[in-house]
């Protein structure tokens, strides 16, 4: 039998008090249609059950197939960085998180879109959102508009919890990582979307469904297509908190300049220059950069964001 000329994707799972669910969604891993792959879990300091699920698990794969490690106790973002920096140079990496139910072909269908891509890729897809009870399944949303650099400035949204990236995308975030792990970054599939496009990469958006995306009382985010979720998530930008992630961001990647196209580079000097500003003067630098979100709404809320000071940097 050939051996593969990759090496096998490595999937990267941050679990922290999830023994509730944790079980289903490592048996979900076993039972994938692609066999070729390690995952690294970094339990963060549970103080359920997690750790012994996880560690029997281990036991039950093999140690040379599933790792365990400490996390840095920092949250999930911190956490999920910690596990990039923890995944071996030139494999694929997958992020998991700990309470989803993955369908069989999600990772197979991952590595096909990615199969022959040479530059930099990300690939996240939609998701069958249900209860906690994985009932009243319902595919997540559809964005139309195209994934790139003026949509990631000042929007996440490449899930997560679908994202696979090739080994080129995944090296570029080991190169990111010094300087993601030195800031507060609100979301790793944020700073993994801009980091991608701002260096010329590929984004390909599955619009068939890889996993059940669980909802419940502790989720980190949660749905964002219920009228309850685009509340929280327009409050969130209206917010000054949201201009403060914009600064961050845009301050990490200022540090990571040399990774970034040159146009790139470009449209985020504008872009950092616009934070400065607020009232017509930052609205109308918005429109010029064509920096958009991926519904009208979204669109609406940014604009008005701008003109009131929401997205000005804290001072």
């Amino acid at each position: 039998m050939a051996m593969p000329d990759h090496p096998p994707v490595t999937i990267l799972l941050a679990s922290f008090n999830g023994g509730k669910h944790l079980a289903a969604q490592l048996d979900s891993i076993v039972a994938q249609d692609l066999t070729d792959w390690r995952l690294i879990i970094s339990d963060d300091g549970s103080v359920d059950d997690s750790r012994v699920i996880c560690s029997a698990f281990r036991d039950r794969m093999g140690s040379d197939r599933v790792r365990l490690i400490d996390g840095p106790g920092r949250g999930a973002t911190q956490n999920f960085l910690h596990l990039i920096g923890a995944a071996p140079a030139g494999a694929a990496i997958a992020f998991s998180d700990q309470d989803d139910v993955w369908l069989p072909h999600k990772m197979s269908r991952a590595m096909s879109h990615l199969s022959g891509q040479v530059s930099p890729t990300l690939y996240c897809a939609r998701t069958l959102i249900c209860d906690a009870e994985l009932e009243n399944r319902k595919p997540s949303r559809l964005f139309a508009r195209p994934h790139g650099w003026r949509n990631a400035l000042v929007q996440a949204c490449t899930p997560g919890n679908t994202s696979v990236l090739n080994p080129q995308a995944a090296t570029l975030l080991k190169q990111g990582l010094t300087e993601a792990l030195a800031r507060d970054l609100p979301a790793h599939d944020w700073w993994s979307y801009q980091l991608v496009t701002g260096a010329g990469g590929t984004i390909l958006f599955d619009a068939e469904p890889g996993l059940l995306y669980r909802q419940h009382d502790h989720n980190v985010m949660g749905r964002n297509d219920t009228p309850r979720g685009r509340l929280r998530r327009m409050t969130m930008l209206m917010q000054g908190e949201y201009g403060g992630w914009l600064a961050t961001h845009a301050d990490a990647l200022a540090a990571l300049s040399h990774l970034l196209t040159s146009e790139n580079r470009a449209i985020l000097q504008r872009f950092a220059a616009m934070l400065q500003d607020s009232g017509p003067a930052a609205l109308r630098k918005l429109h010029r950069l064509g920096l958009y979100r991926q519904t009208r709404d979204g669109d609406l809320a940014l604009k008005a964001a701008a003109l009131t000071g929401r997205l000005r940097r804290p001072s």
